[in-house]
């Protein structure tokens, strides 16, 4: 199924309604609802990206109680673009927002009730997961080089290893990134998936003329969920580019680099 809009106070962003029922708060944020200004205008969650911390922190207060989570709870991911999932601690909780992120992962995974997961993207996919036999949930961040690596798969099988979950109840939503009909690619992209994932890639590579390629990022991304043992009803997905988008989200590509960034954030209640 497709993920749906939902707005809170002014605040949009995407929900799957399946997990929506499962018992977690999630999202997946869009630009609106918030109060940056100029090139970040105007729901930036990225701390890093030059805009004034005040207004940031005014953002993520507005996106948790949209939410109904506890903003000084948030855990943050240093994103590196490898396939690493930490397990998230109440330890851990307020790196990010609060106190400096200690580790690099691209993704997170926690039993914690109320410890809300937090990555971020801007074109790479964003990635929810929730079982609600175990109460277990993950987020993670997944860009080209994380989706050859198998960072979702990485995910799935801590959720399994480490706290015993069977992959036929883990729910999944893969929120919006740039989508097939805007990311193209020189070969190494292409080759990076086909190198991962043999033949199984194929139907998600199109193009070749002039050698360019088209990758459908979130095709794979679904493919190597159902490779961890989800089931294929148990994976919903955003319709939506943000490329396509530059009113709705922020894009690395359409911008240059000069932008803010979304979020996707989940939390056991």
């Amino acid at each position: 199924m497709e993920l749906i809009d939902k707005t809170v106070n002014g605040l949009t962003f995407q929900v799957s309604l399946q997990m929506e029922r499962s018992g977690v708060a999630h999202g997946f944020t869009t630009r609106t609802g918030g109060v940056s200004r100029g090139i970040f205008s105007s729901l930036n969650l990225g701390t890093n990206r030059g805009d004034d911390p005040a207004l940031v922190r005014e953002n993520y207060r507005r996106v948790c109680a949209a939410l109904g989570v506890d903003v000084g709870k948030l855990a943050f991911s240093s994103q590196v673009h490898e396939d690493t999932v930490r397990c998230i601690t109440a330890a851990d909780l307020g790196k990010g927002l609060d106190k400096p992120v200690d580790y690099d992962a691209d993704g997170l995974v926690t039993d914690v009730p109320g410890a809300v997961l937090t990555v971020f993207g801007a074109d790479c996919l964003t990635v929810l997961l929730s079982d609600p036999v175990r109460r277990v949930v993950a987020a993670v961040h997944a860009g080209w080089r994380g989706t050859a690596l198998g960072i979702v798969e990485r995910a799935v099988e801590q959720m399994t290893g480490r706290y015993g979950c069977d992959p036929a109840d883990i729910l999944a939503a893969i929120g919006p990134g740039i989508s097939n009909c805007c990311f193209e690619t020189d070969e190494d992209v292409p080759n990076a998936m086909t190198a991962a994932l043999g033949a199984a890639a194929l139907p998600f590579l199109s193009g070749g003329a002039g050698g360019k390629f088209h990758v459908d990022l979130k095709g794979l991304n679904a493919l190597r969920l159902e490779r961890a043992g989800l089931s294929s009803a148990h994976v919903d997905c955003s319709p939506d580019c943000t490329f396509c988008r530059p009113d709705r989200y922020w894009s690395h590509r359409y911008t240059g680099g000069e932008r803010g960034s979304q979020a996707a954030l989940i939390a056991l209640l």
